[in-house]
């Protein structure tokens, strides 16, 4: 008689399942992934602004570290794509990583930030074959980072900034060329500090002028209070006043020619920059700047003009009867009688 067999029991614990963790474990991932796509795309954005052929199209900083030491060599195409890939390098390292990798490469720090800085001020775009040609070698590119963004510009569109031309940049060796860039900065620092000093001595003029109407104005007020607080007799007060508005007329004639011969000068100065070629040009930021001044000045002397005319219309002009205010004036005036000019 056979045995019957014993049933088995199933030891092995049920699996729980815990949504909640299941859910995070998602939202994790997922945030990852949001992360790194960020990431690859900054990175991607980068060496498109640079002009950086990313290599095997892939953002990996291990790719993009061995296209950088295949691509070091000394000529100047390579520079520019060694600096562009420094740049893309640099972007897509993770904080801390970037300096490791430059030692990896044997990159002193220095080196490589003026290898970028040759990427973007030269390869920004299509840099002419003249100007590569020009240039020739690691040691003259890295002299030419001192030229400021319009200099570098004006060398590319036209092969030349202010003196340098690029048959100089050529012929030259590093040492004469990093003389030549700084005759070059000098000369722009003069023709900048000119400018600067012309435009500080016409506002020093514009200052003094408008002190000395303030001066006046303040010694007017000061002579009208007097007369009103001691009552001096109306004939005296009439007679005093008539000096003080013949002299405050020449005074105000004198003071206007002046202002016209300063605009005179800014309208010389102005016309000088902008006439010249646009490579011989000096910064016009302070020729705009002096011209709005101008302006500016002008308006508030038109004001003050409107404000002394309304008070003569309206607080003068309604106490003289009008058959009395246009009468001839007497030869005491020292104006007109009758169609004769008197003194």
């Amino acid at each position: 008689m056979g045995r019957t067999p014993t049933p088995r029991t199933n030891t092995e614990p049920a699996v729980i399942v815990n949504d909640e963790a299941v859910a995070e474990g998602h939202a994790a991932l997922t945030e990852l992934a949001t992360i790194e796509r960020d990431h690859e795309a900054a990175v991607r954005q980068l060496a498109l602004r640079v002009g950086y052929m990313l290599p095997a199209d892939c953002t990996d900083p291990d790719l993009i570290q061995r296209d950088i030491a295949a691509n070091m060599r000394r000529s100047v195409e390579s520079c520019f794509e060694v600096g562009r890939g420094l740049a893309v390098l640099k972007q897509a390292c993770e904080h801390g990583q970037f300096l490791p990798r430059l030692e990896d490469l044997g990159i002193d720090h220095s080196v490589a930030k003026r290898f970028m800085q040759a990427a973007f001020k030269f390869s920004n775009g299509a840099t002419s074959h003249h100007l590569t040609k020009a240039i020739g070698s690691q040691s003259k590119l890295f002299e030419l980072l001192v030229l400021d963004d319009d200099q570098t510009e004006e060398l590319e569109q036209t092969g030349q900034t202010g003196s340098l031309t690029l048959d100089d940049v050529a012929s030259m060796s590093v040492k004469e060329l990093r003389a030549a860039l700084r005759k070059e900065r000098d000369t722009r620092k003069a023709e900048k500090d000119k400018l600067d000093a012309t435009h500080k001595a016409d506002l020093q003029a514009k200052d003094r002028l408008m002190a000395s109407v303030r001066e006046r104005a303040n010694k007017a007020e000061e002579k009208l209070a007097q007369l009103e607080t001691h009552g001096v007799p109306a004939d005296a007060r009439l007679n005093e006043l008539t000096g003080d508005i013949h002299s405050l007329g020449k005074k105000a004639d004198d003071a206007l020619i002046l202002v016209e011969r300063i605009l005179e000068a800014i309208d010389q100065v102005v016309t000088d920059i902008f006439d010249r070629p646009e490579h011989d040009r000096p910064d016009t930021k302070g020729a705009v700047a002096l011209v709005q001044r101008a302006r500016d000045q002008g308006f508030r002397l038109a004001s003050t003009v409107g404000r002394i005319q309304a008070i003569v219309d309206n607080c003068l002009l309604p106490q003289i009867e009008a058959r009395e205010m246009y009468q001839p004036y007497t030869a005491e005036d020292g104006r007109v009688l009758g169609d004769e000019v008197v003194g």
